[in-house]
């Protein structure tokens, strides 16, 4: 196997990442090794950073977010081959192994997390969509009480069909939103969202039906007005800020129908009577049949056909292991875009 480098967290709030060589990386019967192409920043990785997390081994590798070319794959593996150009939910944070951290030359993934991806997506742009995808999927599709679960994604479903119902997703424009509207479209449900003012007509564009300014001071009187004649099939919250949802749980508890909703941090205490939430996180889904709904057979269809749309844009900090750490600081000033590292 070819020469591995990581960009290691050393120690909790280590300051920057520290490039050092591997072992040779080799996957399992049910994993896959690529070759980096591409990775993407997210919050967590900043976060386990700048906040001394004492219940990890460190050194550790941080990561989520891959794209790159198969190297070499698993004797249990049927839907990959070596030259396969793929993306990946690489879940080292969670599996405690650093051959699956995300951000090294070659970083092994489980196989039922990983997607290929057509010839003419760029990997900058395939990249932005694993833990956006997984934790939207793990928010709408996991059966209850883990989550909404709504009906199987359809490549080219169509919102309102077969009565699917309406989703209210606070935060349309996050990774998680901007992909969390296009599944729920795609089961046959209708949208209702929030967004910042300039970007209302991005999220309108990802399929919503309506997009309200989640700084306007009558927020929630608007989303419950938008939802007159509507039944409601459940919220996501994919900020999970607090006032976030506060703000979903104050909706439904206004509307008709199910008053449940998904999040993505820890749910606010002195929720409305009648209301629930639900905290969720990406890596739900490894362990039930929502990996291979989504990764499987769903995704792979819908990026094909041009059905789905690689979102937020990537913006591109630069290339190389050793420009994550400046990424970091790029991430926290995005909005409405994912930054991104070139690798290879």
């Amino acid at each position: 196997m070819p020469t591995n480098r990581a960009a290691y967290l050393t120690a909790p709030s280590s300051t920057p990442l520290t490039l050092s060589p591997t072992p040779p990386r080799y996957p399992d019967e049910t994993e896959l090794l690529i070759r980096t192409a591409a990775v993407a920043i997210n919050q967590l990785d900043w976060k386990v950073q700048s906040t001394p997390w004492d219940d990890f081994t460190y050194p550790l590798i941080l990561g989520e977010d891959v794209a790159g070319t198969v190297i070499a794959v698993g004797s249990a593996i049927t839907r990959f081959k070596p030259g396969d150009r793929v993306i990946g939910h690489a879940v080292g944070f969670f599996s405690e192994d650093e051959r699956h951290g995300g951000f090294q030359d070659y970083v092994v993934l489980e196989g039922n997390m990983v997607c290929g991806i057509p010839a003419g997506l760029s990997f900058e742009k395939a990249v932005v969509l694993p833990l956006g995808v997984s934790t939207a999927a793990a928010g709408l599709f996991q059966s209850a009480p883990a989550g909404l679960g709504l009906s199987r994604p359809v490549v080219g479903g169509l919102a309102g069909k077969n009565g699917g119902g309406t989703v209210l997703v606070w935060g349309a424009t996050t990774s998680v939103g901007s992909n969390a509207v296009q599944m729920a479209v795609a089961s046959g449900c209708e949208v209702i969202a929030t967004a910042g003012g300039k970007n209302l007509e991005y999220v309108k564009g990802l399929g919503a039906v309506k997009v309200v300014d989640y700084k306007s001071p009558n927020v929630v009187e608007e989303l419950v007005a938008a939802f007159k004649g509507r039944r409601c099939v459940g919220g996501f919250d994919t900020v999970g800020s607090g006032d976030s949802g506060k703000g979903t749980a104050a909706v439904l508890e206004r509307v008709e129908g199910k008053k449940v909703f998904v999040c993505v941090d820890e749910v606010p205490e002195a929720l409305p009577a009648g209301v629930t939430g639900v905290y969720i996180q990406a890596v739900d889904i490894r362990e039930n049949e929502v990996s291979e709904m989504i990764y499987g057979d769903y995704l792979p269809k819908a990026l094909a056909a041009g059905k789905y749309k690689a979102a937020p844009e990537p913006y591109v900090a630069g290339i190389g292991l050793g420009a994550i750490q400046g990424a970091f600081e790029a991430q926290k000033k995005a909005s409405a875009r994912k930054v991104v590292v070139s690798i290879f």
